[in-house]
């Protein structure tokens, strides 16, 4: 009930940026930074929802701090678009890209398990090539009633099965969307926008498959199991899943400390080609720690 109220809340976030967006291309710059504020705080009360989800359910430390972390931070955005900060309109306007891009997957099943599909079997792929031999099951799992589509891999070990479901979440589409949003938002000329996608989304899809797949073999083969392992699950997710401490270390610590690393390192990578982005770090730099960063000149 609570993730139906967050992707209905999540498609009027989109279509109010989308309007302030418009308004600010007729000219209604003072109409547009009122509405882009008033969404602001509509975006905090959607990741406020989901603070409860990735806490309790997804047991994602990491995410759970980010996500918190965004609720008061899209509470003073909305205030510093409207008030002292115009140029914060690009992040407006980069919100509402991002969301038509990651909402179809989201709430459009057929979308969703073409993604599922291409992200299994690329894995699957690249595990075999690695000398590993996972079961790519495409009927329904005990975590998932997914059926007809590859979705998982399973490992036998030692006579105990390992399993690893393959969400939208692990297709990269999220970490596509935000990058490729605020690169189409951008006011750059179209020629160097098209190529920063072509480079930015290639590279952020086939890091993910690497992650996918490292998840997978450290899981299905117990690479990070152990009595250490599982106190520290223990401690930090919950004592309910110390069973699966290989897969929390893998990914809930590995690979989603590196997914942020590679962001930071793409993001850098970027700003030489498109430095029109460093409007959008120095704004988001100004939104952390209350200090101007020019990072908009080239060399």
């Amino acid at each position: 009930m609570a993730l139906e109220t967050t992707n209905t809340l999540a498609w009027v976030v989109v279509v109010l940026f989308a309007a302030s967006a418009l308004l600010s291309m007729f000219e209604r710059e003072r109409h547009a930074r009122v509405l882009a504020g008033v969404t602001w705080l509509v975006f905090a009360v959607f990741w406020a929802l989901l603070v409860p989800h990735f806490w309790f359910v997804q047991k994602s430390v990491i995410e759970t701090v980010l996500i918190a972390a965004a609720v008061p931070g899209c509470a003073y955005v909305g205030y510093l678009v409207y008030a002292s900060r115009p140029s914060l309109m690009v992040l407006s306007r980069a919100v509402a890209v991002m969301g038509v891009i990651y909402l179809p997957a989201l709430t459009v099943d057929w979308v969703a398990r073409r993604l599922i599909t291409a992200t299994t079997m690329q894995s699957a792929w690249l595990q075999r090539v690695l000398g590993y031999q996972p079961d790519v099951l495409t009927g329904p799992t005990v975590e998932s009633s997914h059926t007809g589509f590859p979705h998982a891999f399973l490992y036998v070990v030692d006579g105990h099965r390992y399993l690893l479901e393959v969400l939208l979440a692990c297709t990269g589409i999220g970490s596509i969307s935000l990058v490729a949003g605020i690169i189409v938002a951008l006011n750059a000329p179209v020629r160097r926008r098209l190529l920063g996608l072509s480079i930015a989304v290639p590279v952020i899809y086939a890091l993910n498959v690497i992650r996918v797949t490292f998840i997978a073999i450290a899981h299905g083969n117990q690479w990070f199991g152990g009595p250490l392992a599982e106190r520290f699950v223990a401690l930090v997710f919950s004592p309910t899943q110390v069973n699966a401490a290989s897969y929390y270390i893998a990914d809930r610590v590995i690979a989603q400390s590196l997914s942020v690393v590679a962001l930071v390192i793409i993001t850098v990578g970027l700003l030489r080609l498109l430095p029109e982005l460093g409007t959008v770090v120095s704004d988001l730099l100004y939104v952390a720690t209350g200090k101007e960063y020019d990072l908009t000149s080239r060399e």
